[in-house]
């Protein structure tokens, strides 16, 4: 048996581990895609504190590999859901279980995609989904953010700060954000909008974005809109629906969990992106993890002592 498990191999998850081994409890990680998380989308990462620049893929690797020299071991395969009994937490995996005293969810979240052919190739390759994470590596170019709700309208101030020119493409004929942030936005020299309209292809050059085939939906016209840099900001997706029954999930399907990170049920914790909150960077990613490692380790503590 494990002293903690942990769901999800992101910067929190991995952080839960490094954290519950520096307090001398064992660690499994759970991953059941690739270890680092939506971090390894992004070419480079300027805003990690002590580091003056790294890809993502670079910052994955060297925390995985922090991670085993500290003793944590790892799987690679889905879990399906987690029994709870009480002191001991059941894990089951679509490969098979394993049995913990405390299990931390670092389940992350997905971005919303297009579903446009092509578009997975292009992350990193002028396809970004966080304007704080990557904006600056369009200074002074031209971008254009997908989206018509707030995430998208807060986006687009960011990049205006700093882009030669910003267009919002939004499928429906209105924008679905705060009107403030809509009027704020358009008042402003370098941006400008496309509304009723969709992204039906994108120009390429070299593997490298150059630009988006566009499609109006009232009439079927066709368009393109050269750019530097897309930015798409239609909604991220928690995949928390497995554990519904140990946790509490607000409307969204975040768990609703405050910044001690602790669930309904004893002994299980969550971290990183998948919980509620207002802010998700690859800093409150790493804080959530600790703060969720350091419950889980009193817990277990607790249990010795009884």
């Amino acid at each position: 048996m494990y002293d903690v498990i942990i769901v999800g191999g992101g910067p929190a998850g991995l952080t839960a581990a490094l954290y519950a081994l520096r307090n001398n409890k064992t660690a499994l990680v759970i991953e059941k895609a690739g270890f680092g998380g939506q971090i390894t989308y992004s070419p480079k990462v300027e805003n990690y504190p002590g580091t003056k620049q790294m890809s993502g893929n670079e910052f994955a690797d060297k925390f995985l590999d922090q991670v085993l020299a500290q003793g944590a071991e790892v799987e690679t395969d889905t879990v399906t859901a987690i029994r709870d009994e009480g002191g001991k937490k059941v894990v089951v995996t679509e490969c098979g279980e394993f049995e913990g005293k405390a299990v931390v969810l670092a389940t992350g979240v997905k971005h919303r995609m297009l579903g446009v052919e092509g578009e997975y190739e292009l992350v990193g390759n002028g396809l970004s989904f966080c304007a704080v994470c990557d904006g600056d590596f369009y200074r002074g170019k031209r971008v254009a953010v997908i989206g018509g709700g707030n995430s998208a309208l807060q986006e687009a101030t960011l990049l205006a700060d700093v882009c030669e020119s910003v267009v919002l493409v939004q499928n429906l004929d209105d924008f679905t954000g705060e009107r403030r942030l809509v009027e704020g936005l358009l008042k402003r020299e370098n941006v400008s909008a496309i509304v009723g309209t969709t992204v039906e292809g994108f120009l390429t050059e070299g593997g490298e974005l150059k630009g988006l085939k566009l499609c109006r939906t009232a009439d079927g016209a066709k368009s393109e809109l050269a750019c530097d840099g897309l930015f798409v900001a239609i909604g991220l997706i928690p995949e928390n629906e497995a554990f519904a029954d140990l946790t509490e999930l607000d409307k969204f399907g975040y768990f609703a969990s405050g910044e001690d990170c602790r669930t309904k049920t004893e002994g299980i914790y969550c971290a990183g992106d998948c919980r509620a909150k207002s802010v998700r960077q690859l800093t409150t990613a790493v804080a959530d993890g600790a703060v969720a490692a350091l419950a889980a380790c009193r817990y277990i503590d607790s249990l010795r002592e009884a």
